[in-house]
C-alpha cells in the first residue's frame, strides 16, 4: 500500500485515484512526445517535398525545351527548297553522291543514330537515316559562331534529326531530308522551322517510321 508524505496510509480508493492520476500523466507525456515527433516528421516531409518541387522547376527552367513538329508535311512550298530523284539502295564502301551534302541515294546498310555530333559523320550512314525520315542538319563550323550554333540547336526537334559539321558546304547551313534540301545563311532563318515542319518524319521516304536509334554512332556524338 502507498504511503503518503504525511505518513498516513492511503485508502484503497485513494490508491486507485493516485494510480489513475499517474497513468494519466504518463499518457499526457506520451501524447506530447508523439505530437512533437509528428510535427518533426511533417516538417521534414514538407521540406523534402519543397526541395523536389524546386528541383523540378529548376530542371524545367534550365533545360532547353525542344520545339515540337508534326510528323509529315502538308505539301507546303518553301522558298529555296530543292528536290531530287535519288534511288534507295544498300551498298558497302564509299559512295560518290550527287549532292553536297547528300540528300538520298545509295547508303550503308547501317543507319546513323540520330543526335548532335561535333565532328563530321559518315555520309553513307547518315543517308540511311534520311531514308527513315530523319533530317540531317549540316553546318560550316568556320562560318557559325557558338551563339549561332546554339540558336540552330534550339530549333531542332528532340528525335529524328542529325546535327553535324560538314566540310565544303555551299552555304553556312544546309538542311537535308530524303530527296529534299534547303540552304540558308543564318541560324535564325524562319525557313529552318518551315523545312522541319514540312519534311521531318515525312511519309514520302523509302522507310517511313523506321528507327533512328539502335544502330551506330558517328564520331563526336554528344547527345
Amino acid at each position: 500500500m502507498t504511503t503518503p508524505p504525511s505518513g498516513k496510509k492511503l485508502t484503497v480508493k485513494q490508491q486507485r485515484a493516485a494510480e489513475r492520476e499517474r497513468k494519466l500523466e504518463e499518457f499526457k507525456k506520451r501524447e506530447a512526445r508523439m505530437k512533437r515527433n509528428r510535427r518533426i516528421a511533417i516538417g521534414a516531409s514538407l521540406a523534402a517535398g519543397l526541395a523536389i518541387v524546386a528541383l523540378i522547376v529548376t530542371t524545367v527552367v534550365l533545360t532547353p525545351q525542344r520545339p515540337s513538329y508534326t510528323a509529315g508535311g502538308e505539301g507546303v512550298e518553301i522558298d529555296g527548297v530543292e528536290t531530287f530523284q535519288n534511288a534507295s539502295e544498300h551498298v558497302e564502301g564509299v559512295v560518290d553522291y550527287e549532292q553536297t551534302p547528300p540528300a538520298g541515294g545509295q547508303h550503308n546498310p547501317a543507319w546513323l543514330n540520330c543526335g548532335i555530333y561535333e565532328e563530321p559523320v559518315p555520309n553513307e550512314n547518315a543517308v540511311h537515316s534520311l531514308e527513315h525520315g530523319a533530317i540531317w542538319v549540316t553546318y560550316d563550323a568556320d562560318a557559325l559562331s557558338e551563339s549561332e550554333l546554339e540558336t540552330l540547336r534550339s530549333k531542332l526537334p528532340g528525335t529524328y534529326v542529325i546535327l553535324s559539321p560538314f566540310e565544303g558546304l555551299p552555304s553556312p547551313i544546309v538542311l537535308s531530308g530524303w530527296n529534299v534540301q534547303l540552304q540558308v545563311d543564318e541560324a535564325d532563318d524562319p525557313r529552318i522551322g518551315e523545312f522541319l515542319e514540312e519534311y521531318w518524319q515525312s511519309q514520302n521516304v523509302p522507310e517511313p517510321g523506321a528507327l533512328c536509334t539502335g544502330a551506330i554512332d558517328g564520331p563526336g556524338k554528344v547527345s
